[in-house]
């Protein structure tokens, strides 16, 4: 498996420990629909979060949460759209982003309601 594959698989791990740890209730990984993918969907406090995870081992070219553009954020949202559809579910939802650092020190950012549906 290639090494950003690996890193990859590794930060969303370490995203799902934060994320429980912040109280948050994992309900599904890496879910799918069609050509678009959800790292994690959660829940916080009754409100479905769709969560993007990006893993960097150095900030040389930005932020990791910088590489979540708008091209992405489209994805992300196609792809909540589909789950509210199939899910049934009704109430309120965002989009969070976890910035994991991986070089030592690692650092994990939660980035709450880091972007809205239009």
């Amino acid at each position: 498996m290639a090494q950003h594959i690996q890193d990859g698989k590794y930060g969303e791990q370490r995203a799902v420990v934060f994320l429980k740890d912040q109280g948050y209730e994992i309900l599904a990984l890496n879910w799918r629909y069609k050509y678009n993918e959800v790292d994690i969907i959660a829940k916080d406090l009754g409100i479905l979060v769709f969560v993007e995870v990006k893993s960097r081992h150095s900030a040389a070219f930005g932020d990791p949460a910088s590489f979540v553009d708008i091209r992405k954020q489209g994805n992300l949202i196609r792809a909540a759209d589909a789950y509210l559809e199939l899910s049934g579910f009704e109430g309120e939802i965002r989009f969070d982003i976890v910035s994991v650092m991986l070089s030592p020190p690692m650092t994990i950012e939660l980035i709450k309601d880091a972007f809205w549906s239009s």
